[in-house]
Protein backbone atom coordinates (compact mmCIF):
# COMPACT_ATOMS: atom_id res chain seq x y z
CA UNK A 1 0.00 0.00 0.00
CA UNK A 2 1.29 3.47 -1.12
CA UNK A 3 1.53 5.91 1.30
CA UNK A 4 -1.06 7.71 3.87
CA UNK A 5 -2.16 9.23 6.44
CA UNK A 6 -3.79 6.46 8.36
CA UNK A 7 -3.77 6.38 12.02
CA UNK A 8 -5.03 4.90 14.97
CA UNK A 9 -7.90 7.14 16.84
CA UNK A 10 -9.64 7.96 13.98
CA UNK A 11 -13.16 7.79 14.15
CA UNK A 12 -16.32 7.69 11.61
CA UNK A 13 -19.94 8.40 13.27
CA UNK A 14 -23.06 7.83 11.62
CA UNK A 15 -26.91 8.08 12.31
CA UNK A 16 -29.90 6.95 11.07
CA UNK A 17 -33.60 7.25 12.42
CA UNK A 18 -35.14 3.69 12.57
CA UNK A 19 -38.18 3.62 9.76
CA UNK A 20 -40.21 0.94 7.61
CA UNK A 21 -36.84 0.31 5.78
CA UNK A 22 -34.42 -0.81 8.59
CA UNK A 23 -36.58 -2.65 10.65
CA UNK A 24 -36.74 -6.75 11.22
CA UNK A 25 -40.29 -6.84 9.83
CA UNK A 26 -39.31 -5.66 6.80
CA UNK A 27 -37.68 -8.66 6.09
CA UNK A 28 -40.30 -10.78 7.78
CA UNK A 29 -44.03 -10.17 9.03
CA UNK A 30 -43.61 -12.51 12.07
CA UNK A 31 -40.61 -10.72 12.78
CA UNK A 32 -40.72 -7.07 15.35
CA UNK A 33 -41.04 -3.87 14.42
CA UNK A 34 -37.40 -2.46 16.06
CA UNK A 35 -34.38 -2.03 14.22
CA UNK A 36 -32.95 -4.84 12.39
CA UNK A 37 -29.59 -6.41 13.21
CA UNK A 38 -28.10 -6.30 9.56
CA UNK A 39 -29.26 -3.03 9.31
CA UNK A 40 -26.78 -2.21 12.63
CA UNK A 41 -23.75 -4.51 11.08
CA UNK A 42 -24.72 -1.87 7.69
CA UNK A 43 -24.38 1.06 9.98
CA UNK A 44 -21.26 -0.23 11.91
CA UNK A 45 -19.52 -0.96 8.66
CA UNK A 46 -20.13 2.15 7.11
CA UNK A 47 -19.21 4.17 10.14
CA UNK A 48 -15.83 2.54 9.95
CA UNK A 49 -15.52 3.13 6.07
CA UNK A 50 -16.39 7.07 7.19
CA UNK A 51 -13.40 6.88 9.33
CA UNK A 52 -10.98 6.58 7.17
CA UNK A 53 -12.20 7.34 3.71
CA UNK A 54 -9.89 10.41 3.95
CA UNK A 55 -6.75 9.12 4.61
CA UNK A 56 -6.39 6.35 2.14
CA UNK A 57 -3.96 7.21 -0.79
CA UNK A 58 -5.45 8.21 -4.11
CA UNK A 59 -7.15 5.44 -5.89
CA UNK A 60 -7.21 3.69 -2.59
CA UNK A 61 -10.36 2.29 -0.81
CA UNK A 62 -11.56 -0.02 2.63
CA UNK A 63 -13.65 -3.53 1.77
CA UNK A 64 -15.48 -4.82 5.14
CA UNK A 65 -13.82 -8.36 5.58
CA UNK A 66 -15.44 -8.97 8.72
CA UNK A 67 -17.49 -8.17 11.51
CA UNK A 68 -18.19 -9.59 14.87
CA UNK A 69 -21.81 -7.70 16.21
CA UNK A 70 -23.32 -7.95 19.41
CA UNK A 71 -27.03 -6.73 19.27
CA UNK A 72 -27.84 -5.76 22.95
CA UNK A 73 -31.27 -3.57 23.13
CA UNK A 74 -33.83 -2.70 20.59
CA UNK A 75 -35.17 0.34 18.78
CA UNK A 76 -38.73 1.42 18.17
CA UNK A 77 -39.62 3.67 14.99
CA UNK A 78 -38.94 7.12 15.65
CA UNK A 79 -36.14 6.54 17.73
CA UNK A 80 -32.45 7.62 16.06
CA UNK A 81 -29.22 5.39 16.33
CA UNK A 82 -25.87 6.52 16.33
CA UNK A 83 -22.84 4.36 15.52
CA UNK A 84 -18.91 5.45 16.24
CA UNK A 85 -16.30 3.25 14.86
CA UNK A 86 -12.60 3.72 16.08
CA UNK A 87 -9.86 2.54 14.19
CA UNK A 88 -7.85 0.56 16.94
CA UNK A 89 -5.31 -1.58 15.06
CA UNK A 90 -3.14 -1.47 11.69
CA UNK A 91 -1.04 -4.67 10.24
CA UNK A 92 0.12 -3.26 6.98
CA UNK A 93 -3.50 -3.33 5.09
CA UNK A 94 -5.69 -4.35 7.85
CA UNK A 95 -7.64 -2.25 9.32
CA UNK A 96 -9.28 -2.80 12.51
CA UNK A 97 -11.88 -0.90 14.37
CA UNK A 98 -14.28 -1.15 17.45
CA UNK A 99 -17.70 0.35 17.26
CA UNK A 100 -20.47 1.41 19.50
CA UNK A 101 -24.23 1.90 18.97
CA UNK A 102 -26.61 4.07 20.93
CA UNK A 103 -30.32 4.75 20.91
CA UNK A 104 -31.64 7.79 22.68
CA UNK A 105 -32.12 5.70 25.40
CA UNK A 106 -29.02 2.91 25.96
CA UNK A 107 -26.26 1.39 24.52
CA UNK A 108 -27.73 -1.26 21.79
CA UNK A 109 -24.79 -2.75 20.39
CA UNK A 110 -21.39 -3.21 20.37
CA UNK A 111 -18.86 -5.09 17.43
CA UNK A 112 -15.40 -5.37 16.12
CA UNK A 113 -14.49 -4.93 12.39
CA UNK A 114 -11.87 -5.42 9.87
CA UNK A 115 -11.29 -3.62 6.85
CA UNK A 116 -8.43 -3.96 3.96
CA UNK A 117 -7.37 -1.12 1.97
CA UNK A 118 -6.99 -2.01 -1.51
CA UNK A 119 -6.45 -0.64 -5.10
CA UNK A 120 -10.03 0.40 -6.33
CA UNK A 121 -8.98 -0.19 -10.24
CA UNK A 122 -7.44 -3.54 -9.66
CA UNK A 123 -10.21 -4.72 -7.16
CA UNK A 124 -12.53 -3.66 -10.45
CA UNK A 125 -10.49 -5.25 -13.13
CA UNK A 126 -10.79 -8.42 -10.74
CA UNK A 127 -14.87 -8.29 -10.50
CA UNK A 128 -14.97 -7.67 -14.00
CA UNK A 129 -12.84 -11.00 -14.74
CA UNK A 130 -15.05 -12.97 -12.82
CA UNK A 131 -18.23 -11.74 -14.02
CA UNK A 132 -17.21 -12.41 -17.31
CA UNK A 133 -16.72 -16.34 -16.54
Amino acid sequence: MKSSDLRVGLTGVVETTVNDENTADRFDPDMVPAFATPMLVSLMDNAAHQAVKNHLPEGYISVGTRVSVSHVAATPKGMKVTVRATLVEIYRNKLVFEAEAFDEVEKIGEGRLERFVINREKFLQKLQAKAEK
